[in-house]
């Protein structure tokens, strides 16, 4: 089988920032065994792959895999695939709608801005978990939340800037990743996003985080609207809005490559 495949640079505002996410759209699904084996090709935080949606409504039902295994939601890997949509694939829509494991994902543009309606995922204050996370990330947080992230609450934007984790501690830790975040000195929060277990030592930027960074960050500081940073190396920007049972998360993208990929249906 040939296979269109695209790399797409999400929450970022030119080439070669944000998160990269292979993008690769479908007229019907795959094996999962073989999504598996090209997103472990791939090696990206993320490949993404959608297709025509089945169940009699508009859009596209949408799966995310690590180069490890599936996963049940995935912010810039969706926002890469809105921006195919939007701008080679549907033009002139806009908006779409992304049918997922994790509900209903409705993406829509605003300017240069993709907005991505998520599903609000609050944490739940954690002590148990502060001397495993002193541990993993060198230096004691002032709070922890967890939900399907463990997040560690810093004091300064410098300390997250500043982390050295140590991964084989952090693998052992609850949540499907570590979180580290603190107020932004420019902006209202920042971040950080490790996946040790999923072969990701550090996410450049990651949407789905935000569904609990949000809410958090939201009450703290007393405002919906906040704008929000990923302190990785790569870096990227987020427009942040807590509707206080859902979350809009809003960034850009930029496409970098395309091309066909070449692959057995059924690989062993």
């Amino acid at each position: 089988m040939r296979l269109p495949i695209h790399q797409i640079d999400a929450f970022a505002e030119r080439p070669f920032e944000g998160n990269p996410a292979a993008v690769m759209p479908l007229e019907k699904w795959l094996p999962d065994k073989l999504m598996q084996a090209i997103a472990m090709e791939n090696q990206l935080s993320e490949t993404a792959f959608f297709v025509p949606s089945g169940n009699g409504s508009d859009g596209f039902d949408i799966r995310w895999f690590t180069p490890a295994n599936e996963v049940d939601l995935c912010g810039h890997a969706t926002l890469a695939s809105a921006w195919l949509v939007f701008n080679e694939l549907c033009p002139g829509l806009q908006s779409a709608v992304f049918h997922s494991q994790s509900g209903r994902l409705a993406v829509t543009k605003d300017g240069e801005w993709l907005v991505l309606d998520f599903p609000r995922r609050p944490g739940t204050p954690t002590q148990e978990h502060i001397p495993a996370l002193t541990k993993a990330l060198g230096v004691t947080p002032v709070g922890a939340l967890l939900s399907r992230d463990l997040v560690a609450v810093l004091e300064t934007e410098e300390q997250v800037r500043a982390l050295k984790p140590d991964f084989l501690a952090m693998a052992s830790l609850p949540g499907f990743s570590v979180l580290a975040s603190a107020p932004g000195n420019s902006v209202d929060f920042v971040s950080r996003c490790f996946f040790p277990r999923d072969g990701i030592p550090e996410d450049p930027v990651t949407g789905s985080a935000h569904s609990t960074l949000i809410p958090y960050w939201s009450e703290r500081l007393g405002k919906t609207n906040m704008e929000a940073r990923q302190l990785s190396q790569r870096g990227g920007r987020l427009r942040c809005r807590d509707c206080f049972d859902r979350v809009h998360i809003a960034g850009k993208a930029v496409k970098v490559m395309e091309g066909v990929m070449t692959v057995k249906r059924n690989p062993k």
